[in-house]
C-alpha cells in the first residue's frame, strides 16, 4: 500500500509551485481498490474484538464476506474488464489497470486467509459456549444422525438434481455466488469413472439447525456431501469438493437507452449471466475435476481461491439468529422525539414551532414514516413529492404514497433504477407505484438520483406552506436500525422553493439558475465546498483560527483531496471522519501534516455526511458553517450524480449536529482507527478517559427533540474536544 511513485497530478502540481517538493515522499494517493480492503479488514478485525458478544463477532465475519463479495462483483470485475479491454488508463494512484489488478487479488486472498483463521477460532469458541457448527466429517448422536438423513430425503434430495458431466450432458450453467458439489465417483458395476455436479439451488437454506436443547448447525454443502451413498447408490466415492463463482455484476449504462425501464430489466437478466471473476474451491479437487471447472467457466483474468476452510462468509448470518441473546449485544429500541409527542404526535404541528433534527438509529425511523403517512391522510396536503433511492422489500414508505395517490393527492416519486443491487426491487416499487396513480419518475439516464428528499404542500388558511425531510441516508426502515444518518425537517420556506426546484430539475430537466440554501450536484455543490476551504484558506493566511470538520463514508476525488493539501499547507486544521475509502494521505510533511484521518467501526455503519469549517473561530463555535448533505466525497457523487447539500442554521440543530454528533465522532477512542501516512490503521489504545460515541447517544436524548426536557434538568452530557464528557 506504500506507493513511491509520484503521481502525474503531482508532478503538474509541482511545476504550478503548489506542493512542496514530493520527489523522495511518498505518492500523493492511496489506491482506490486497497483503501477499500484496507476498511474491510478493519471490518473484519471486529470478528476478534473480545469486547463484544459471540455473534456479534460471528456477524460481522459474516458482513465482511458480503463486503468482499460486492467488492469482488463490482470493482474487481471493472479492473479486469479493463485489463481484457487492453485499458491502460492510469489510476490517481500511478497503477495501470493490470497492475491494480495483480495487487488487489494478492490483497483479496490475504484477508480470504485472515478471514479463514477468525471463523476456525470463532468455531471454537462458539462450540464452547454451546454453538456448535458441524462439519461433513463430525460424529453425531444416533438421533441428530437420523434427523439429518431424513432432513437430506424429505427436504434437500427432491431439490437437486445431479447431473453428470460427460459429452452427452451439456456443462450446466452456474448463477452468481452459486455453490456446488463435484463429486468424482466409480460405478461398481463395471468400474466406470463418472464425474457428477449438484448444483446446490437458491431457495435451500445455507446453514441448517439440527434440532435439539444444544445448538447445533451444519451447511447444506456438508449434508449433501454426507448422504453421498443415498444420492449416488450403486457407485463408489473417490472424491469430492465444493465450489463458488462470484459473476462480474455491474451494470453500465448505455447512452442511447431508449427505454430506461426495459433496458434495466434486460441488463438484470444480463448480469445473472456475467462473466465469472472469481472460483472459490474447498477441500481437496480432483485435478481434473479442476481443470474442468476451469475449462468450462471461461476464467479470463478470474482469482481463483483454494482453501480448506469454509466458502462463502456472507452464508454464517444465518447462525447469528440462534437464539441466545446473552452471546449478542444488548437489545436497544429507538427513542421518539418528546417534543412530537408533545405536539400529540403531530409532526407538521412541530415542523412548524421549530425545525427538528432526528439522529437515526438513535432516535427512530418511524418519524419519517409517520411524516408521509399523516401526509397522507390529512385532507390538507396537496401534494407530495419524493426521491427513493433505496427503500428496501417491505417499505411502509412505498405504503404511504400508494394511500396518498389513492386519496386523490399529487404524489411524484422519483424512483432510481440505477441503485446497485437493488434495481429490481426498485423496479417493483415503480410498477406498483404507477398503478395506484403515482407519478414515478426514473431521472435522468447518465446520472443517479442519489439525494434524500421528501417535500410536503399543506394547504394552510389562504396559502401553502412546504414540509421538507432531508436525509443523509436512503428510505429504508431496515438499515436505519443499524445505519448512523441525520434526518432534517424544516419548513423553512426557502429550503421549500429550493427544494421544488431540485424537483422541477429531476423531472423536467429544468437546470436552476439559483438556489437560496441548497447546493445541488452536479451543478453547484462541488463549488460550495472549494467556496468554504478557500475561506479557511483565506482565514490562515490572515492569521485567523481556521479549521474542517468532515464526516464521510468516502473520499476519494482528487480535486477535493488537491483543495485540502492546499489547505493543510496553508494552516488548516483538518479532522476527517471516513468510514471506509480514504485516497488522502494524512501526515506527509509539506503536503498534509495537517491532517488527521480516522475511521469508525462499531456496533453501528457511521453513514451521515457532514462538513464543517471554522469561520473565523475554533471549532465548535455557534458561526461555523455547517452542512449536511447526501453526497461522500467520491467524483461520482460530486459530477455524475444528483445530490444536496444543505446549511444547517437553526442554532438548536447547528449545535446537536456539530456540537454533539460531529464532536462525539472526533473524540470517539473505543471504536476509533487513525490512518498513518503509509495507509495503515492503527486502533487506538488504552486512554485515562475512554468515549465510545454509540455508548453516549444510545444512554443521551438529542437537543433538537427534547421539547420541554430541555428545561426539566436532566442535562445531556456536555462534550470538549479535549477532555471528552465534562
Amino acid at each position: 500500500m506504500d506507493m513511491l511513485e509520484v503521481s502525474d497530478e503531482t508532478e503538474a502540481a509541482r511545476e504550478n509551485g503548489e506542493t512542496a517538493d514530493l520527489g523522495t515522499q511518498p505518492a500523493r494517493y492511496f489506491n482506490r481498490e486497497l483503501s477499500w480492503l484496507a476498511f474491510n479488514e478493519r471490518v473484519l478485525a471486529e470478528a476478534s474484538n473480545p469486547d463484544y458478544p459471540l455473534l456479534e463477532r460471528l456477524r460481522f465475519l459474516s458482513i465482511s464476506g458480503s463486503n468482499i463479495d460486492e467488492f469482488l462483483m463490482v470493482r474487481v470485475a471493472g479492473l479486469a474488464g479493463q485489463v481484457r479491454r487492453q485499458i491502460e488508463e492510469i489510476s490517481i494512484d500511478g497503477l495501470t489497470p493490470q497492475q491494480a489488478l495483480a495487487v488487489t487479488h494478492e490483497k483479496v486472498l490475504e484477508l480470504e486467509q485472515v478471514q479463514q483463521n477468525s471463523w476456525e477460532a470463532l468455531k471454537v469458541q462458539l462450540a464452547e459456549a454451546g454453538v456448535a457448527v458441524i462439519g461433513e466429517n463430525d460424529r453425531l448422536d444416533r438421533e441428530r444422525e437420523r434427523w439429518l438423513r431424513d432432513y437430506f430425503i424429505e427436504h434437500v434430495m427432491p431439490v437437486i438434481t445431479p447431473q453428470a458431466i460427460d459429452p452427452a450432458h451439456p456443462f450446466p450453467f452456474v448463477a452468481n455466488q452459486g455453490i456446488g458439489v463435484l463429486f468424482s465417483l466409480t460405478r461398481v458395476a463395471d468400474d466406470a469413472p463418472v464425474m457428477e455436479m449438484v448444483l446446490i439451488p437458491a431457495p435451500l437454506p445455507r446453514f441448517v439447525r439440527i434440532p435439539g436443547e444444544k445448538a447445533a448447525w451444519i451447511s447444506i454443502e456438508d449434508i449433501i456431501c454426507r448422504n453421498t451413498a443415498e444420492l449416488f447408490p450403486g457407485f463408489a466415492l473417490n472424491g469430492q469438493g465444493v465450489f463458488r463463482i462470484l459473476r462480474d455484476s455491474d451494470i453500465e449504462i448505455e447512452e442511447d437507452a431508449e427505454d430506461l425501464v426495459r433496458y434495466y430489466r434486460t441488463a438484470i437478466q444480463r448480469r445473472r449471466r456475467g462473466l465469472v471473476i472469481v472460483l472459490q474451491l474447498q477441500g481437496n479437487f480432483d485435478p481434473a475435476a479442476e481443470e474442468l471447472l476451469r475449462r468450462q467457466l471461461g476464467l479470463d483474468k478470474a482469482l481463483i481461491m483454494k482453501t480448506e476452510g469454509i466458502i462463502g462468509f456472507s452464508g454464517l448470518s444465518a447462525i447469528c439468529d440462534e437464539d441466545r441473546p446473552e452471546l449478542k449485544f444488548e437489545p436497544y429500541s429507538p427513542r421518539y422525539p418528546e417534543r412530537i409527542l408533545e405536539h400529540d404526535g403531530d409532526i407538521f404541528a412541530a415542523i412548524r414551532e421549530k425545525d427538528i433534527v432526528i439522529q437515526h438509529p438513535y432516535e427512530s425511523f418511524e418519524v419519517v414514516i409517520d411524516y408521509l403517512r399523516q401526509a397522507a391522510r390529512d385532507p390538507d396536503v396537496v401534494a407530495i413529492k419524493q426521491t427513493l433511492y433505496r427503500a428496501g422489500k417491505q417499505s411502509a414508505i412505498i405504503s404511504a404514497l400508494i394511500y396518498a395517490a389513492e386519496q386523490g393527492k399529487s404524489v411524484t416519486a422519483v424512483v432510481e433504477l440505477k441503485a446497485r443491487f437493488d434495481e429490481e426491487q426498485n423496479l417493483l416499487w415503480a410498477s406498483q407505484l404507477e398503478r395506484a396513480g403515482v407519478q414515478v419518475i426514473y431521472g435522468f439516464v447518465d446520472w443517479k438520483t442519489h439525494a434524500k428528499v421528501s417535500m410536503v404542500v399543506r394547504r394552510e388558511g389562504e396559502s401553502y406552506r412546504t414540509y421538507c425531510h432531508f436525509g443523509t441516508g436512503n428510505y429504508h426502515p431496515f438499515t436505519a436500525r443499524i445505519y448512523t444518518d441525520i434526518s432534517y425537517f424544516t419548513a423553512d420556506p426557502a429550503a421549500g422553493r429550493d427544494v421544488g426546484r431540485l424537483f422541477n430539475f429531476i423531472t423536467g430537466y429544468v437546470e436552476p439558475k439559483a438556489t437560496e440554501s441548497l447546493s445541488i450536484s452536479p451543478i453547484s455543490l462541488r463549488s460550495t465546498l472549494n467556496e468554504c476551504i478557500d475561506a479557511e484558506i483565506a482565514n490562515a493566511e490572515a492569521g485567523k483560527p481556521a479549521a474542517i470538520w468532515a464526516k464521510l463514508n468516502s473520499l476519494t476525488d482528487p480535486g477535493i483531496i488537491d483543495r485540502l493539501y492546499a489547505a493543510s499547507r496553508a494552516g488548516v486544521d483538518i479532522d476527517l471522519v471516513i468510514r471506509g475509502i480514504c485516497c488522502l494521505r494524512p501526515g506527509i510533511p509539506g503536503l498534509s501534516e495537517n491532517i488527521m484521518v480516522k475511521s469508525i467501526i462499531g456496533r453501528f455503519l457511521e453513514h451521515a455526511r457532514i462538513w464543517a469549517f471554522a469561520n473565523g473561530a475554533h471549532l465548535p463555535n455557534r458561526r461555523a458553517k455547517l452542512f449536511i448533505t447526501s453526497a461522500d466525497g467520491m467524483s461520482r457523487n460530486l459530477d455524475r450524480r444528483v445530490e444536496v447539500l444543505l446549511p444547517i442554521r437553526n442554532k438548536t440543530v447547528h449545535d446537536q449536529i456539530l456540537d454533539q454528533v460531529m464532536l462525539a465522532n472526533l473524540i470517539d477512542t473505543e471504536q476509533s482507527w487513525i490512518c498513518a501516512p503509509d495507509g495503515t490503521y492503527q486502533r487506538i489504545g488504552q486512554v485515562e478517559n475512554p468515549f465510545n460515541l454509540h455508548r453516549y447517544f444510545m444512554t443521551n436524548p438529542s437537543l433538537s427533540g427534547r421539547g420541554a426536557a430541555l428545561d426539566s434538568g436532566r442535562k445531556v452530557p456536555k462534550l470538549s474536544l479535549r477532555r471528552g464528557t465534562i
